[in-house]
């Protein structure tokens, strides 16, 4: 796939977030110094889901695109030591071909309904399964890290 390809279905994702996005959540595209939009990269915030554990966080996530986007996934990084059994602190991958705004709400989906059958961390599965009670209060520890924008 071209780099034109890839760059031209993000500049339309663009537009369209802009007109309509789901509340609480930013994904901007990277602006070097100079003033110049790198669609490459976005960095987004994905709001904790209202009545979970993750309510009242504000998770920041990188999105890392290649030139075969949308064929293949972007890398999804949230920062280093992030607390959850599904997140890998290489990135995680995503399906290929859903936009954006579908792969943000379906992260926060994940944030709040996490896959056991698929851990990434040991330690994080074994407090998920073994002590919920403690994985939970460790997500709520997380949340204040991570306070509302204003």
């Amino acid at each position: 796939m071209s780099a034109g390809v890839a760059r031209g279905r993000l500049s339309e994702e663009r537009k369209a977030w802009r007109r309509s996005h789901p509340h609480g959540f930013v994904a901007k595209p990277e602006t070097a110094p100079d003033g110049s939009v790198n669609l490459m990269v976005w960095h987004c915030i994905i709001p904790g889901r209202a009545g979970t554990d993750w309510e009242g966080g504000n998770y920041p996530l990188t999105l890392y695109f290649t030139e075969d986007y949308p064929s293949k996934a972007p890398k999804c990084m949230f920062p280093k030591d992030f607390f959850h059994l599904n997140v890998y602190g290489s990135g995680m991958g995503w399906r290929p071909s859903i936009t954006v705004r579908q792969l943000l709400v379906g992260i926060q989906d994940l944030l709040d309904q996490p896959n056991p059958a698929s851990p990434a961390d040991h330690e994080e599965y074994q407090l998920f399964v073994k002590d919920p009670a403690e994985y939970q209060r460790r997500v709520r520890q997380q949340a204040k890290k991570y306070p509302p924008l204003v």
